[in-house]
């Protein structure tokens, strides 16, 4: 392939094509960062999510779409109409040099076009087929669509979120189709290994529901172990102490929010003493927490009123209290706590820009070059990192249909005119 010298991650040498929508979009960025060929087929005319903003410049346009930008880079980019015949000859085609197909299309779909995974598995017996839906391929649920907000529901991650004797909150940006396509990254990844053992392919079957169930799999252990059903709590941490104590996790400052927990063992006793000498060096600290054994504290005993009696001078210490501030103090006292950060404050981030997380990647047809999030690691043998911007609609039908597969130009172009591409 033209441009594999210029990738050289731990994927460099495999395929993927990539059918799915916003609930695995990731899963296909996810190996391309890690330098594998990923082909994202569109219906012709362009992708459905290419309308989803926000959008460059502000100005909706199917090609200025940053959440496409943002999800499907480092892919190539063909049109294809999977429902003609003709388009289910082309896929089968690229299948055979294909080394993994994710997608997210109902369950019986790709079965009812011939290109389930028993029909395709003869075609490449390599072949891992990573399917990506809201409740999986089986069960009374599996044929029931769900946006963000149904999975958040039904995976129970709602019932926890909000504040105690209020509704259930769903997160602002949509979490579950990303916590579900990161899953489905680590099936497919290890099902290749998998591979690499036997030479056998698989099916790889992802549920966004379970994949929500493991992301809040604290909650269920709380019953597991305890028989004690955790509900929502705001801005505060339960489970901590078989009282029921809350404690608070989130305090307003000066300038925004902090992240600080009244801890026990050995860090809370290092913190909280840390803490109290830091207060009493500015005059705030009360007397009972200058006197307070924090070598015998047991938050697992403590009692709510005794955790309020503290938090009150505590939260008004912090009201006076900068962020960097506050880094600044937890820093050199070797306290546990930070700033809660925003946007505009991750990307000012010394840590990050250290890292040299951020990629400036260049966008020919805007005119202009974007900054993006980098690689999501860093191995010591092989780069993780965006190797190429979003394909625009159709950007390689050429280069794969004809430089790859030998098709003639005259054929695409009749393939083109009856809509097949």
């Amino acid at each position: 392939m033209a441009d594999q010298e210029k990738r050289a991650g731990l994927l460099s040498p495999f395929r993927v094509l990539d059918l799915t929508d916003e609930l695995g979009f990731l899963c296909g960025k996810i190996l391309g960062d890690l330098g594998a060929d990923v082909v994202k087929a569109e219906r012709p005319g362009g992708d459905p999510a290419r309308m989803l903003g926000p959008f460059y410049g502000d100005r909706p346009h199917p090609e200025k779409s940053l959440y496409w930008f943002g999800f499907n880079n480092n892919k190539r980019g063909v049109t294809l109409k999977l429902d003609s015949a003709k388009g289910r000859e082309i896929f089968r085609r690229l299948v055979a040099g294909a080394d993994f197909v994710i997608e997210s299309l109902p369950p019986g779909y790709l079965d009812q076009l011939q290109l389930g995974y028993s029909h395709l598995s003869r075609i490449q017996p390599r072949l891992v087929l990573t399917s990506i839906t809201p409740f999986g391929q089986t069960g009374p649920y599996s044929r029931f669509q769900a946006s963000d907000i149904e999975i958040m529901a039904m995976s129970g991650c709602m019932s926890l979120t909000g504040d105690p004797g209020k509704p259930p909150l769903r997160v602002s940006f949509p979490q579950s189709y990303q916590w579900t396509a990161s899953y489905a990254a680590m099936g497919t990844l290890i099902a290749h290994i998998h591979r690499q053992r036997t030479g056998e392919g698989q099916q790889v079957d992802v549920s966004a529901q379970a994949s929500m169930l493991w992301a809040f799999s604290h909650a269920h252990t709380f019953w597991d172990l305890n028989r004690q059903l955790e509900k929502r709590a705001g801005s505060f941490m339960t489970g901590r102490s078989i009282t029921g104590a809350k404690m608070r996790v989130f305090w307003p400052c000066k300038d925004g929010y902090l992240n600080f927990i009244i801890y026990g063992g050995e860090a809370g006793k290092k913190t909280n003493q840390a803490l109290v000498a830091w207060m009493e060096s500015k005059g705030m600290a009360p007397e009972f927490l200058k006197k307070k054994d924090w070598k015998s504290f047991n938050i697992a005993e403590v009692k709510q009123e005794e955790i309020d009696r503290m938090e009150e001078p505590i939260g008004r210490f912090f009201l006076g209290v900068t962020k960097e501030e506050f880094f600044a103090a937890v820093t050199q006292r070797e306290m546990l706590g930070y700033p809660v950060a925003t946007v505009e404050e991750i990307f000012r981030d010394p840590q990050l820009e250290a890292r040299n997380f951020w990629q400036e990647i260049d966008h020919p047809e805007l005119g202009a070059s974007l900054i993006y999030p980098g690689g999501f690691t860093k191995f010591s043998k092989a780069p993780c990192k965006i190797w190429r911007r979003a394909p625009l609609i159709g950007e390689h039908n050429e280069e794969i249909y004809c430089g790859e597969m030998g098709m003639k130009k005259e054929e695409l172009k009749k393939l083109e005119m009856e809509g097949v591409i």
